[in-house]
């Protein structure tokens, strides 16, 4: 004969104690892929801006403005230059195709001494008018 099986409760003492869940471990971002920098690839001159600094200290509370036959400017009436430092204003241009003549005035009122200037097209033309 076959003996039966029944299915009988495990008793207390052969349930094994289920060990309480490890917390996940901190997931920790994957690094990010450092970023790439643009390439400075040379340039041609005419394909740059065209800067020009005056060098010179206008004294607080003045502005200094170019007048001149480049893109932007005319003789009649200055274009405000950005003052950069206490001595230093800059004024640029990516719309020139040729040298162009220019002067500085201080408040649009006082001339640079001398000759008209030549800003060369692509560069930085520094100079230090003596107003």
């Amino acid at each position: 004969m076959k003996k039966a099986t029944t299915s009988e409760a495990p008793s207390a003492k052969t349930v094994a104690k289920k060990a309480p869940a490890k917390a996940a471990p901190a997931s920790t971002p994957a690094p990010k892929p450092a970023k790439k920098t643009a390439e400075k690839k040379p340039v041609p001159a005419t394909a740059g801006l065209t800067v020009v600094v005056a060098r010179t200290d206008v004294g607080f509370g003045n502005l200094l403005f170019i007048r001149g036959e480049g893109p932007g400017l005319s003789w009649d009436k200055g274009v405000p230059m950005d003052c950069v430092a206490s001595d230093q204003w800059t004024w640029s241009t990516a719309a020139a195709s040729r040298p162009f003549a220019y002067k500085v005035l201080i408040n649009d009122e006082r001339w640079s001494a001398g000759e008209d200037y030549v800003a060369e097209v692509g560069v930085e033309n520094t100079i230090s008018p003596a107003l």
